[in-house]
């Protein structure tokens, strides 16, 4: 599914905040990643969504890239449609992982028909 229709500057101007260090957005999508189940997916599009930074799936992917993962179920996010984004190696260790947990694809796509995880929106968060 494609995002809504953006403005070029507005793209920019996420994709560069993106980039930024920011503490408060990497906890908030630490703790939305943390509540995805073992045996569930979610996406990189809608963990930046429920905690509150839609449009910054970018971010979160950067954050999982470059961020120490001990304690953090990393595996469980996917591409939007269930698709793993990583390449070579780390691809085969996040379908091993999730395989491992149960989860099952379709192909090269966790069926997320049954293995998506419903991520609350940041608006109900406590």
């Amino acid at each position: 599914m494609r995002s809504p229709m953006v403005p070029q500057n507005l793209k920019r101007r996420i994709l560069k905040d993106g980039l930024r260090k920011n503490e408060q957005r990497d906890d908030a999508f630490r703790r939305i990643i943390r509540s995805v189940p073992k045996g569930r997916v979610s996406t990189y599009g809608k963990v930046a969504a429920a905690a509150g930074y839609p449009l910054y799936h970018r971010a979160v992917a950067r954050l999982l890239r470059n961020a120490p993962l001990h304690g953090l179920p990393w595996q469980r996010i996917v591409g939007a449609g269930g698709e793993i984004k990583l390449k070579g190696e780390a691809a085969a260790e996040q379908r091993l992982r999730l395989t491992m947990e149960g989860v099952k694809f379709r192909g090269k796509r966790v069926n997320m028909e049954i293995y998506e995880h419903p991520i609350r929106s940041w608006e109900t968060h406590d």
